[in-house]
């Protein structure tokens, strides 16, 4: 995989703006965004290897890791703490350190942790969870050890593909738990965002990615307030929303700057669950959102589509599995996974709600190359 630069807005800008200036012609960006990370009780345990005290999650994304590994960029909601044993899911998640190492292993690139759980086991647990991001060479925005390095690393500039792209990541809140000094977590702020976003312009990035986790759990429409929030940022210069919270999946919007323009802004209200052990409808899963960028003399978005991906839980030789299925699987493959009946009648059902829900978004369809 090419290499992903981080830029930092304390070197002169226009030595940024000189280095990028020398190319030319059209590039082309494919990102892909996942839903909540989460690490729930039985999920642990069903990572850990028995008699070894090893765990290993690897096996939750063996079938995704085809796609996942060959976006230019994967970014994913890390909804847990590493904040070391004991490790516990809900309500205070602490999973192990094995976690990222398997994300990092199915090839994502950017975790964001500004939402409700960033402050679960305090400022230790904030601190540790950054150190093994660090350690995993994850790159990581939303929450911060200080307010100095908040001011070197965000907002988040990346470079890929000749495409500078800003990332910004904000929560509606954390549980009702304070950040301790000198700590800070991203809160859905206006009079903060406009800055920040004054700050990235500052770095003349070619769009602007706003990742807000908002919303009322498990409502599958997206609320007045998220609304508000998603025109203001708009008119604030952002390009494309992707939320994340309610562990639902809910609508996506395109909006047309002009009705005779190809320009567009777009909003992904919720992207549902990634991997989690919740089991109700609708809750048992989500989406991979794709987001294709085109850069000539500016970038727009030249494509999007969204794969729904179901969290299988499986019970083999008396130990629980999590593993992720995407929609585009071939029947074929569909032998290797041991489905049973009933996995098969709620796996359809979670692919029928999403399309319905999504029915005018383009869905991927083909295993594995074609959604790249």
């Amino acid at each position: 995989m090419n290499k992903i630069y981080i830029l930092f807005l304390l070197f002169p800008v226009f030595l940024l703006s000189s280095l990028r200036a020398q190319n030319t012609g059209t590039s082309r960006l494919n990102i892909l965004f996942t839903g909540d990370i989460m690490g729930h009780d039985s999920q642990i345990e069903a990572a850990l290897i028995p008699d070894s005290g090893i765990y290993d999650y690897r096996f939750c994304f063996e079938y995704l890791k085809p796609i996942i590994g060959n976006a230019d960029i994967a970014l994913g909601n890390l909804e847990v703490t590493f904040a070391g044993p004991p490790y516990q899911g809900y309500p205070r998640f602490s999973s192990p350190d094995e976690l990222c190492v398997a994300l990092d292993d199915a090839g994502f690139d950017i975790l964001i942790n500004a939402n409700n759980h960033a402050l679960d086991r305090g400022k230790d647990g904030l601190e540790r969870t950054l150190s093994i991001l660090e350690k995993n060479n994850m790159i990581f925005t939303g929450s911060f050890r200080s307010r100095e390095q908040r001011d070197l690393c965000y907002p988040l500039l990346i470079e890929k593909n000749n495409i500078l792209l800003a990332i910004l990541n904000y929560t509606y809140g954390t549980n009702k738990l304070k950040a301790s000094p000198p700590n800070i977590v991203n809160y859905i702020d206006t009079a903060i965002i406009s800055k920040d976003i004054q700050k990235a312009l500052v770095g003349d990035p070619d769009f602007i990615i706003a990742c807000l986790h908002w919303g009322r759990e498990y409502e599958r429409e997206a609320n007045k307030s998220q609304k508000d929030i998603a025109r203001w940022l708009f008119t604030q210069g952002v390009d494309v929303i992707i939320g994340s919270h309610p562990h639902v999946v809910q609508p996506v919007k395109i909006i047309y700057n002009d009705p005779d323009s190809t320009d567009l802004q777009l909003v992904v209200y919720s992207l549902g669950n990634f991997i989690s052990n919740q089991r109700d409808r609708y809750r048992d899963g989500g989406i991979i959102f794709k987001l294709e960028l085109v850069k000539t003399e500016k970038t727009n978005i030249a494509g999007y589509s969204y794969l729904p991906v179901w969290v299988h839980k499986s019970l083999t030789e008396g130990k629980q599995l999590f593993r992720l299925i995407p929609a585009n699987m071939p029947e074929d493959r569909y032998e290797s996974l041991n489905l049973t009946e009933e996995d098969r009648e709620k796996f359809e059902q979670f692919k029928t709600d999403t399309r319905i829900h999504l029915k005018n978004i383009p869905e991927n369809n083909s295993y594995p190359d074609s959604f790249f």
